[in-house]
């Protein structure tokens, strides 16, 4: 038999309902920023922080109560985040406050392990910088919309040299190019 619930009250139980129910958008952020708390690469699924200024505040925000600690966990403003740091590199994966950490935690082990890989065990700001666009790739994989998609760094891997070899053979380096016209040209010549 239903109940009456006053109308005044029903807004409140709609509220509470809607803010434990289980969803597919894990992660709010994904930041890696150098030594000094500068931006290398940031990824704001939501509107949380929706200006370029907001992100940025958030970012040294972050960095200025993480970088002295030994912790991989933090809360703040609201929200979890989970770092780690590597040489002169800090990665951090943010997520709402009823989130689980376990889950934050493999993106974020899953990001880092996979730019080893990539990087070939040399995860420092340089090289990812010479990198960047494998760094969005990677980014890309593991996250899309705040959606984790994947977990698994030899996964993630795998899946990105499978798009390497398949590139159009119009996706040529400048070399492959000038060696093909000099060919052209000597034929054409020698005809």
């Amino acid at each position: 038999m239903p109940q009456f619930i006053p109308s005044k009250y029903r807004h409140q139980m709609i509220t509470l309902s809607n803010e434990t129910e289980p969803s597919l958008y894990t992660v709010k952020a994904l930041i890696i920023l150098d030594n000094d708390g500068e931006r290398l690469h940031a990824k704001y699924y939501d509107n949380t922080y929706s200006s370029t200024k907001e992100q940025r505040n958030f970012e040294k925000t972050i960095f200025s109560k993480t970088h002295k600690n030994d912790s991989e966990i933090a809360f703040l403003e609201g929200l979890t985040i989970i770092y780690k740091n590597s040489v002169d590199l800090y990665f951090y994966i943010v997520g709402s406050p009823q989130e689980n950490e376990l889950m934050l935690m493999a993106v974020l082990n899953c990001l880092f392990d996979s730019l080893s890989q990539m990087l070939r065990k040399n995860v420092e700001k340089k090289s990812l910088m010479e990198n960047l666009d494998g760094v969005m790739l990677i980014t890309d994989e593991i996250v899309d919309g705040g959606v984790i998609l994947e977990s698994d760094p030899q996964q993630v891997i795998h899946k990105l040299n499978f798009r390497v070899d398949d590139a159009p053979l119009t996706e040529q380096s400048m070399a492959q190019v000038l060696q093909s016209a000099k060919e052209q040209i000597k034929w054409s010549l020698l005809k």
